[in-house]
């Protein structure tokens, strides 16, 4: 029988990733992934499971689904627009197989987003045949629904998941097109920034009514060059900047004098930046040293 330590090493990341798409939550993935092999440790006969990553992969979409219908008056309630916790200081680690469930691609916030779209259920159908590759008959008995009812709901799934991810650059490329951002911001290079910016940009902030963001969508490319060049003006002088890794894309972190702070991602097309998401919600920032 395979040990505790050893199937921790080859599932964490895997499941980790599934319970993080699922969810949009760091904190609660992780929790998750814990209990999970907390539970495998408490079955008195494991010796008798004949598919252990099934068995896994079964307990962390479970224990999932249940938060996940646990917490909808909660998101109900949320205050301004919900972005899921920023998942910081992931690359792309192309020599550790085991990295392939955390591609940039699908961990990006605009996907996540996207799979907010769909029910618990759903989503988690949609991830277990999308990104991990499980039959149909796998995941039926892992959900307790028929293997043709999942065929049919991934289907329906995946004609409303519309993501192209050809429509996302390298990372160099969105390196350089944040460095270009940030460089027109700070010198108030106005016309440059709206060179960067789509016509149809959005920008999203979460401040979950624990501090000061917006509560609505600013959209269009001079509403929100105007906004981000006020709020430039606003805290000159009082805050620090930091390039970083967010979600498997560059990202930006600012931090101000008074402990707050801002982590910001985006979303690219076609060499424009298309959508800017900022979570400032300290409860979902706690994971990022």
């Amino acid at each position: 029988m395979t040990s505790t330590e050893s199937l921790y090493k080859s599932y964490r990341k895997p499941l980790f990733s599934l319970a993080y798409r699922m969810l949009g939550s760091v904190m609660d993935a992780e929790d998750i992934v814990q209990e999970a092999f907390i539970a495998y440790n408490q079955v008195p006969n494991r010796e008798e499971i004949q598919n252990v990553r099934a068995f896994l992969y079964k307990i962390v979409t479970n224990r999932c689904l249940d938060l996940l219908r646990s917490s909808v008056k909660k998101r109900e309630l949320y205050v301004g627009p919900w972005l899921p916790e920023p998942l910081v200081g992931l690359c792309n680690q192309e020599e550790d197989p085991s990295d392939i469930y955390l591609q940039h691609e699908s961990i990006s916030t605009a996907y996540l987003l996207l799979l907010q779209q769909l029910n618990a259920v759903e989503r988690a159908i949609f991830l277990l045949r999308e990104i991990f590759h499980y039959s149909y008959d796998e995941i039926a008995e892992m959900v307790g629904k028929t293997s043709a009812n999942c065929r049919q709901i991934f289907h329906r799934a995946q004609r409303s998941i519309h993501f192209d991810p050809d429509q996302i650059p390298s990372i160099t490329v969105a390196e350089g097109l944040v460095n270009d951002f940030v460089t027109s911001l700070t010198q108030g290079n106005k016309d440059r920034l709206l060179e960067l910016l789509s016509d149809n940009v959005v920008l999203y902030a979460d401040g979950g009514g624990k501090v000061r963001a917006g509560l609505i969508p600013v959209a269009g490319a001079h509403q929100v060059a105007g906004l981000l060049q006020n709020l430039l003006r606003m805290y000159s002088g009082k805050f620090d900047m930091t390039y970083i890794m967010v979600n498997g894309m560059p990202g930006l972190q600012l931090t101000l004098d008074s402990g707050l702070r801002y982590v910001y991602s985006f979303e690219f097309f076609e060499g424009h930046i298309h959508e800017i998401y900022i979570v400032a919600n300290p409860d979902k920032l706690k994971h990022i040293q």
